[in-house]
């Protein structure tokens, strides 16, 4: 349209599917900040439904409860750790360093204040390690059962079988991080984690 010879983009009115994509947006993204502050238990909703500016109604329409809406915060974390680790895996070319920055990116990752309350404390506590393990699985286990398939494929490294070792790696980084979350001294775990990791992975390595 045109006022005083001037073009005026017309505002294209939002559809239910963007409207809803809109309020999950921002119900998710001041839970989160919500989450990290307070902690879960301490967390309120209505607090959290006047950030947003929604009603409690939506927030119970789109996440069914606190513990839903809680649940979908922690996939968005693991989500964006999982892209971490892929960006630092893909600044090189090279198999074998890919999963080392792979794995360091994962662990450095402990140190950031919402994957600690959110993805490593209130995460098991409140939706309990099986859940959280098929989070994982979906993210940054994905991308380690890939390095390590990739590897062992190039001849690279050998391991009895590409699912074990995955596991067992996994297993291992996520306990890591727990201990990297809770030291008193975390940069100095962290160094000392990604050390003993790299010993670790050294020994699959095809000599």
């Amino acid at each position: 349209m045109f006022v005083k010879g001037v073009v005026v983009a017309e505002t294209r009115p939002q559809t239910k599917a963007e409207q809803r994509a809109e309020t999950t947006r921002k119900l998710t993204s001041i839970a989160r900040a919500e989450f990290t502050r307070h902690g879960y238990a301490q967390a309120s909703t209505e607090t959290i439904v006047q950030l947003a500016g929604v009603t409690r109604g939506a927030l119970y329409h789109h996440f069914g409860s606190k513990e839903g809406l809680f649940k979908a915060v922690v996939a968005e974390v693991q989500r964006d750790v999982g892209r971490r680790v892929a960006e630092a895996s893909e600044t090189t070319d090279d198999p074998w360093n890919q999963l080392i920055l792979g794995c360091r990116a994962f662990l450095r990752a402990s140190l950031e204040p919402d994957v600690q309350r959110i993805m490593l404390i209130d995460g098991p506590a409140t939706l309990g390690w099986e859940e959280l393990r098929t989070m994982d699985a979906e993210n940054a286990m994905r991308l380690l059962e890939a390095a390590i398939a990739g590897l062992a494929e190039l001849k690279i490294i050998k391991v009895a079988s590409v699912a074990a070792a995955t596991h067992l790696l996994s297993g291992a980084m996520n306990e890591a991080v727990l201990w990297i979350a809770r030291a008193e001294q975390p940069l100095q775990a962290l160094d000392e984690t990604i050390a003993a990791l790299e010993q670790l992975l050294a020994g699959l390595r095809v000599v």
